[in-house]
């Protein structure tokens, strides 16, 4: 099924908010192109898009999904992306595969959440920009107020290029046309505008219609329409109802035409960064005949096949039977099979061109954001990785059946594979397992899937709080570990110092012994003491971040020198120290965002007041309902669920992003430092 020449191939991500329509809408694209016989729906359970049982269970994406349609001899990749914000990490992955992003706005609900969040990662990432307005033949509407909102917040770059006419029923398109009617905004009007905005980008067509006042065709407006997306200086603006299907065709006129091909498009941020040096930015050239570049943006865990790397080819050909290398793996892999993906279905193909995406099934070697080669010159290209969201929300889960623990972690081990937002820690101390995700509704999903699909049974319970320790003084540490127990004892003394760096910083190590004091050759030794140190915690038991730790004298040992002794001397020097800096334990402060009608507004802000949460402010929603966006701590999150159900009658809905850790209370560093054993500093 893949395109003979990358200059017919669009790739083009649909992205935005929850329910606003966008697995149906590819359901009417494939429908109008012949893909498929007829629209399925989602709450039937028949969309080509929605075909894991628990997404028609919960009846709604939970993740990318990937189909492809033909449309004037033009080949179009479609990525149908998740909109719940619990699920950003799917449709944020997305983003790296496209070369435009089509922004689906509910003309019911207007511009929400993930619509905001979503426009500006997919400028960031230099993507082309569309925005279409979906559902225009809803009930008490006001298409002119959705209009001039999103010009209030994504600029006056946002353009017309086309309107619904005939109550929603047709869509006239503006680039070609100056008259006719419209439902709420006048087509000529609309349409100077577009024209006015697109002859900048072209001094030559500038001039001419200076001259003569005469519009260019649309074969010569589009060079600059192409270059005013490249840029941002356009965004244009269509009409749809995925429904009943108008819209449909200016749509798909509109992405064969419009939207940029893999020639066209801004390039993708690829960068060639050796083992300690400097990165420097790399060209891709979307070019048949040169070596393979692809890049891996998505993993399946397939019940049936097994392992499916999901990839965007950005230059040469992907031909079956060909040998690639992932990363800087030295070991090739054989691409025995080469898939495109339609929904469910793997269509197998000969070969993918630059804009193709395809997908290999059965490589171990391949991860999420590998970049796949076929030769050694590309061994260390990358492509720029996407700003996730940090996963927040935690469970500890515990195996119900004895025996299935290793079983647990090899299922949870697959599920983080495939999901960026999505990790698994093991705490030895508590002897918990934990799982975090983006919100309730995530960490729901993932225990719904352990429970069907692998047959999994577990219990859960509130997790620890992921509390951190850090440092606002400096001091210093000095510690001798000297050990004798008849023939070659242990020797090693380290002197060091530290001091706190700016929150967020993580940690830095510094050596600057002077004569050989302590041996270059332990000198790694005294790191993995000072990093074991900085593991355990000082105060509380939790990991020690921010701060620098400087090792300037020590002595060795002609014979007892060891590596063990570096190891426990900085150990214990790192911990003297800490705990003579003024240490202090920080928790995890959130974003969170409340959507909830507007009669709910002061409860909430009194309960988020209540836990010790503030807020930053509101935003009136279509529909009576209202955002209240704050920042509170973690801590305090465990039953936020049941109480957003109490206070709204069950109408409120969350979403949660990691903001900053800040410094605990006096009275619950404590409470923390009471519960902790901190390790004996005495000399062995």
């Amino acid at each position: 099924m893949s395109a003979k020449s990358s200059a017919n191939i669009r790739a083009v991500a649909l992205v935005g908010h929850g329910s606003v329509g966008k697995t149906t809408l590819v359901e009417s694209l494939l429908a109008a192109t012949g893909a498929i016989t007829s629209r399925g729906a989602v709450e039937k359970g028949n969309t080509v898009c929605d075909f894991d049982p628990i997404e028609k269970q919960l009846g709604h994406s939970l993740q990318s999904a990937l189909v492809s349609l033909s449309s004037d001899n033009t080949h179009i990749h479609l990525l149908d992306t998740p909109g719940y914000p619990d699920f950003a990490g799917q449709a944020i992955s997305a983003l790296a595969a496209a070369d435009t992003a089509l922004i689906v706005i509910s003309a019911q609900t207007g511009i929400e959440l993930t619509t905001e969040r979503m426009f500006t990662l997919a400028g960031e990432r230099g993507l082309c920009r569309m925005i279409l307005i979906n559902k225009i033949d809803a009930d008490n509407i006001d298409l002119g107020a959705l209009v001039e909102n999103i010009r209030e917040r994504f600029g006056k770059q946002c353009l017309l290029l086309d309107l619904p006419t005939h109550h929603a029923q047709e869509v006239v398109e503006l680039l070609g046309h100056d008259d006719g009617e419209s439902d709420f905004a006048s087509v000529a009007s609309a349409h100077r505008a577009l024209i006015d905005q697109l002859i900048e980008e072209d001094d030559a067509l500038m001039a001419r219609y200076l001259e003569d006042g005469a519009d260019p065709s649309p074969q010569e407006l589009h060079a600059p329409f192409e270059k005013a997306l490249r840029a941002g200086h356009l965004i244009p603006i269509l009409f749809v109802s995925a429904k009943t299907g108008a819209g449909v065709p200016q749509l798909l006129d509109a992405l064969v035409k419009l939207a940029p091909s893999p020639l066209e498009g801004n390039p993708p941020p690829f960068y060639k960064g050796e083992p300690g040096a400097v990165p420097t930015a790399f060209a891709a050239q979307p070019d048949p005949s040169l070596h393979v570049l692809a890049h891996v943006f998505k993993v399946v865990m397939d019940p049936f096949i097994g392992k499916v790397c999901v990839f965007r080819v950005h230059q040469g050909t992907v031909r079956k039977d060909s040998q690639l290398f992932a990363g800087s793996s030295k070991r090739p892999f054989k691409v025995n099979h080469l898939y495109q993906l339609q929904g469910k279905e793997y269509v197998e193909v000969d070969a993918l061109v630059p804009g193709d995406i395809g997908a290999v099934a059965k490589v171990d070697e391949i991860s999420f954001d590998s970049v796949l080669h076929d030769s050694h010159d590309e061994d260390h290209i990358h492509l720029q990785p996407l700003a996730f969201p940090q996963p927040m929300q935690g469970l500890a889960v515990q195996t119900q059946r004895k025996g299935d623990e290793q079983r647990l972690f090899e299922i949870l081990h697959k599920l983080e594979m495939e999901d960026p937002c999505f990790t698994v820690e093991r705490h030895p101390g508590t002897n918990e397992t934990v799982i975090r995700g983006l919100g309730d509704m995530h960490l729901r999903a993932k225990m719904l899937r352990m429970q069907q699909q692998f047959k999994l049974e577990l219990s859960t319970s509130e997790p620890q709080i992921a509390y951190r320790e850090t440092i606002l003084g400096q001091a210093e540490g000095h510690c001798r570990h000297k050990k004798q127990s008849g023939g070659a004892g242990q020797f090693g003394e380290v002197m060091l110092r530290v001091a706190p760096l700016a929150r967020g910083a993580g940690f830095e190590f510094e050596d600057v012994v002077k004569g050989g004091a302590i041996p270059g050759v332990f000198m790694a030794a005294v790191e993995k003491g000072v990093l074991q140190a900085l593991a355990e915690g000082a105060v509380a038991g939790f990991p020690v971040h921010d701060l620098r730790v400087t090792v300037y004298d020590g002595k060795t040992h002609a014979v007892d020198g060891k590596e063990v002794a570096f190891v426990a001397a900085a150990r214990k020097a790192t911990l003297e120290a800490v705990r003579a800096a003024q240490p202090v334990v920080l928790e995890p402060v959130v974003s969170i965002e409340v959507v909830a009608p507007e009669s709910s507004i002061g409860d909430l802000t009194g309960d988020l007041a209540s836990k010790r949460g503030h807020i930053t402010g509101t935003q009136p929603r279509p529909m009576g309902t209202v955002a209240i966006s704050g920042q509170m701590p973690l801590a305090e999150l465990g039953d936020y669920q049941s109480r957003l159900k109490s206070l709204t009658g069950g109408q409120g809905s969350y979403s949660l992003a990691f903001s900053h850790y800040a410094q605990v209370h006096e009275e619950m560093q404590a409470k923390l430092a009471s519960q902790f054993k901190p390790g004996n500093l005495t000399e062995d």
